[in-house]
């Protein structure tokens, strides 16, 4: 047995502790969850139901960190890993699992995360798959270190478990076709532009209508359905051009269904939801807290020709004391980072009172979270939809439509 690391807690198991376990179920990291005497085991790269031999090498105060070995009893949705690196990238953690059953667990963990965090029982739609299970990423930024003389420069992703250690990536398969033709002369490029006094730093390619650009301070477009959305290529916008236009189509559809007259878009980024609802409503008005997002939504709007939207440049603390109380009936989408909304918002949502709140999430936990607060503040969810934007990965967009209780 190998020595343990410094500062190795040995209990309840010595480093490198070998056991065989029936694997119940997966965490919300995508880590396998099985039992050993009732002491939680997390081991990655495995399938519900799959009985493996896995290795400790980590106790926590409550359960066990292993290192997944072999697989004993496969399951029969285990497929073969398109990239020959999976298991040791950390980019992805499904590129094992059968795409349906991918599906099928996503649904799930939204099911549970609202249960675990929330105290809320829903049932969740089937996830909608993406069209594109592979070759789907519009944009990847790989990472790369300092340049020695003595090795070739990494570049690529952390690797799996390590929050330091580069995995040098020629190509991944989960990014656009155009992404990968382009990679090999942005990675020799910043070979050789790098010097030995150079710090590390992440290299972009984002595939737009334009092509493959790496400046991130380039203005490039995108289409959704039939608007044209400009953008820098370093801003975040979604980045699977391939299921987009049917979550952007749910989301107008949930915020309209009540029959308001007025959307407010809050969180709107670039507008890409307030711009593709703007012929359902007689009025959409967009908050953004970034001058930069601002600017962009307003030029979006000119670009395509829409002129009954009106986009306001407000902080988090004020984000609804421009709105009009003669904005009704009004809907609300909701589509804030990954933290989710701060207690203060939440507030002021609630004592605005639109009929209907449409909640976009790329986190099912935090989204849960203030679901909670919403359901308090009067409302009822009446529809959770999952949206697949990130195969092979354990990442989910969920939907949640809210509905205004009547008094």
């Amino acid at each position: 047995m190998q020595n343990s690391p410094k500062g190795f807690n040995p209990n309840p198991y010595p480093y490198h502790h070998l056991l065989n376990l029936e694997i119940e179920s997966l965490s919300n990291l995508g880590l396998g969850i099985g039992r050993d005497k009732g002491w939680v085991i997390q081991v990655p790269f495995c399938i519900p139901g799959e009985r493996v031999r896995a290795r400790i090498f980590r106790n926590h105060s409550n359960y066990s960190s292993a290192d997944f070995i072999e697989v004993l009893e496969p399951s029969n949705e285990r497929v073969m890993p398109k990239c020959s690196l999976f298991g040791i990238c950390g980019g992805c953690q499904y590129q094992h699992m059968s795409y349906e059953r991918q599906l099928l667990w996503k649904k799930q963990q939204v099911e549970e995360s609202f249960a675990r965090i929330g105290s809320i029982n829903i049932k969740a739609k089937p996830t909608v798959a993406s069209p594109a299970t592979y070759g789907y990423r519009s944009k990847l930024t790989p990472h790369y270190g300092k340049k020695r003389t003595d090795m070739p420069l990494e570049i690529g992703f952390l690797k799996f478990g390590n929050r330091k250690a580069l995995v040098d990536v020629e190509t991944c398969p989960i990014a656009t076709d155009a992404i990968n033709e382009v990679l090999p002369s942005a990675r020799d490029e910043i070979s050789k532009r790098l010097k030995k006094k150079d710090k590390g730093g992440t290299l972009l390619l984002r595939d737009t209508l334009g092509g493959v650009v790496t400046d991130p301070k380039s203005l490039v477009e995108q289409k959704v359905d039939d608007l044209i959305f400009q953008f820098r290529a370093g801003e975040f916008f979604q980045n699977n051009p391939y299921l987009l236009p049917r979550l952007t189509k749910h989301v107008i559809s949930s915020a309209k269904a009540n029959g308001s007259n007025y959307l407010v878009d809050a969180y709107c980024g670039g507008g890409l939801f307030a711009l593709s609802g703007a012929a359902h409503f007689n009025k959409v008005i967009g908050i953004e807290i970034s001058r930069e997002g601002f600017e962009g939504a307003q030029a979006n709007a000119k670009l395509n020709q829409i002129n009954n939207v009106e986009f306001l440049l407000g902080d988090a603390s004020s984000i609804f004391s421009h709105l009009e109380l003669t904005h009704r009936p009004a809907s609300l989408i909701i589509d804030p980072p990954r933290k989710g909304c701060d207690p203060s918002f939440i507030l002021q949502a609630i004592t605005f009172a639109p009929d209907t709140i449409v909640y976009v999430s790329c986190d099912p936990a935090t989204q849960a979270r203030d679901a909670k607060s919403l359901i308090l503040g009067g409302y009822e969810i009446i529809d959770v939809q999952p949206f697949d934007l990130f195969p092979q990965t354990r990442h989910i967009e969920n939907v949640v439509t809210f509905r205004r209780r009547e008094s």
